[in-house]
């Protein structure tokens, strides 16, 4: 069964820093599009970030590229986000996504269109407090 599973998130103060990790199984880590998303209750969800093998950080959302670092560690399947500097604009549920790398999902890879993603695990809750 593929599965997706975040964690890392909490509870921290304006400034604060969190690394969510995203531990994937169940298919061919090499051969997928991983995705951090998040998305708050009532608002759409928003693309994160999209790595692949050859480059974890292949889109970042502009807003908080200068303050969220994609690393991945292929050997155990596990791409993470480090957060720092963290605003209470930051505060969402982040969850992580995958999608097969293919012909078909060229675009879909290249622009992070996360809501296209194929496979996805529940999210873990971010919160930052002023």
């Amino acid at each position: 069964d593929v599965q997706l599973q975040a964690s890392g998130g909490g509870l921290v103060q304006v400034g604060g820093s969190l690394r969510l990790s995203c531990v994937a199984s169940g298919f061919a880590f090499n051969d997928y599009a991983i995705a951090w998303f998040r998305q708050v209750s009532g608002k759409e969800r928003e693309a994160v970030s999209c790595s692949t093998i050859e480059n974890s950080s292949a889109y970042v959302l502009a807003p908080v590229a200068a303050r969220f670092t994609v690393s991945a560690d292929n050997a155990k399947n596990t791409v993470y986000l480090q957060m720092n500097d963290l605003k209470p604009e930051d505060t969402a549920v982040y969850g992580c996504a995958a999608v097969e790398r293919s012909l078909k999902n060229y675009k879909v890879v290249t622009a992070c269109k996360v809501d296209l993603f194929e496979y996805w695990g529940q999210g873990t809750q971010v919160t930052v407090s002023s």
